[in-house]
């Protein structure tokens, strides 16, 4: 999206957020249910209505959450998805609209090879792409909030990989961060990954999940490192 180009990392995950608590605030004043946001993935959190900017104690507090903003939030409170004044972590994060889109975008991502063309339609859904970097098919590009994904130059990602933003982890909570891959990486076919930071140069073997073990891969490592087990016959 427009508003998010030009914008750090950092700086988005700071408009994701805002986002996402004003979202908060409405339904839960519609469904009268309490919403909180925590910097953990385990803390009680803080109650959204006491963020909220509309108000100048809330854009304080707001600013005071936010300072400095984190790698990952954790909301909670939604209710059980059968319970009549639950609310859909799908509706708080975005407009049906936009989800629609974006559902339909990354369909058609699945099905293209590693293209300018694909990078492109990466862009357009948030994400940000380095150049020269090639994502092969049947990449599984999180669309709940695509803008919270950076990739840097000349990385290749491999088919069937998955970069997830989000969790949910039932009882009403859900949980998103940020991916950001660096540049001159090398991911293997089939690796999977919520949110992390992996800097330049790595190198991570196919077929290895990444989170939730690791939240930053230094510059030069390689993941992934297992000996095959040879099985003699008798």
């Amino acid at each position: 999206m427009k508003k998010y180009r030009n914008k750090s990392s950092t700086e988005i995950m700071q408009m994701v957020t805002t986002e996402i608590i004003e979202r908060a605030i409405k339904y839960g004043r519609k469904k009268g249910r309490s919403i909180f946001i925590s910097k953990t993935s385990g803390g009680a959190g803080i109650d959204v209505l006491t963020l909220d900017p509309r108000t100048a104690d809330g854009k304080e507090n707001l600013q005071k959450f936010l300072t400095p903003v984190k790698r990952h939030y954790t909301v909670s409170g939604l209710g059980n998805a059968e319970e009549k004044n639950s609310i859909s972590w799908r509706k708080l994060n975005l407009p049906l609209g936009r989800r629609l889109l974006l559902a339909t975008q990354l369909i058609i991502s699945l099905f293209l090879k590693g293209t300018p063309l694909k990078n492109r339609l990466y862009r357009r859904m948030g994400a940000k792409i380095g150049t020269g970097t090639v994502i092969m098919q049947s990449v599984w590009l999180d669309h709940f909030r695509p803008e919270l994904i950076t990739v840097g130059e000349n990385t290749l990602i491999g088919a069937f990989s998955r970069l997830t933003v989000h969790a949910y982890e039932g009882a009403g909570k859900f949980r998103y961060g940020m991916i950001e891959i660096g540049s001159n990486c090398t991911l293997g076919a089939g690796v999977g990954m919520g949110p992390i930071k992996i800097e330049d140069e790595v190198r991570v073997l196919p077929d290895t999940t990444l989170s939730p073990y690791f939240v930053k891969i230094k510059s030069g490592s390689v993941v992934g490192w297992n000996p095959p087990h040879l099985s003699r016959p008798d």
